[in-house]
């Protein structure tokens, strides 16, 4: 019988829906910019921001990995072509981009996220891997979570083994020693996979398994369902 001694997490859209989270955030940052940039909500509506984005990504790749950079200087070439000089979009992208992390981590878990968190906590060494920028620390996740890497840390993303292969280094575990926990099928059932990781699907929707999608060790739609799934995953031989 296998020994599970490490089961890491995906964060985003795994713990809570990411995409609320961002729309809020994005929403108030705007709301503190508008009073101080005026023509920053006409210059620069979610269209023109992704053109942006896309020519900011285009001179400087790597940014694709930190996300944090990435907004904050996004903001920065926003704000000077409002007509403000460097220093002063500088600052006030700094501002502007606290104003929207503070709402980013702002969230609504999942049922069942935190109880399942601590019954883990108990058994398991426990570390979360993501490619945004949520920080365990700032969440309070930090009682659960003994560690944590991003894509930032690392330099790249899942599903690169990177992440993972730091996960297992800093536990001390062989891959098949380690569970990792994730909603998407490439970033966090391949990417895992590849590594030798047993994998638990979290499958909110219910949808079918795509039939070219790699196949996780376990499903489930319910976090309140992982520990068991563990279990069984440590039950086979």
């Amino acid at each position: 019988m296998a020994r599970i001694k490490l089961v890491t997490f995906d964060l985003d859209n795994t713990l809570w829906n990411v995409e609320t989270v961002i729309g809020n955030a994005e929403r108030r940052m705007r709301a503190w910019l508008d009073e101080r940039v005026p023509d920053f909500h006409l210059r620069f509506p979610a269209e023109v921001m992704m053109e942006l984005r896309n020519a900011v990504l285009e001179e400087s790749p790597d940014l694709r990995h930190d996300l944090s950079t990435l907004r904050e200087e996004i903001l920065h070439r926003a704000i000077v072509h409002c007509g403000f000089s460097r220093g002063d979009a500088r600052s006030l992208a700094r501002q502007a981009f606290e104003i929207f992390l503070d709402a980013r981590h702002e969230v609504e878990f999942f049922e069942g996220a935190l109880e399942t968190l601590d019954a883990l906590s108990r058994q398991y060494l426990l570390g979360a891997l993501t490619n945004g920028n949520a920080d365990i620390t700032r969440l309070k996740l930090d009682r659960f979570f003994r560690f944590g890497y991003s894509s930032a840390s690392v330099g790249v993303g899942k599903p690169a083994p990177d992440m993972f292969r730091a996960a297992l280094t800093h536990a001390g575990a062989r891959p098949e020693e380690a569970v990792h926990v994730g909603d998407h099928l490439t970033d966090d059932v391949a990417g895992a996979g590849r590594v030798g990781m047993h994998t638990i699907w979290v499958n909110h929707d219910g949808i079918l398994l795509p039939a070219d999608a790699c196949e996780p060790s376990h499903t489930v739609q319910s976090l309140l369902d992982v520990p068991p799934g563990i279990v069984e995953i440590a039950a086979r031989r």
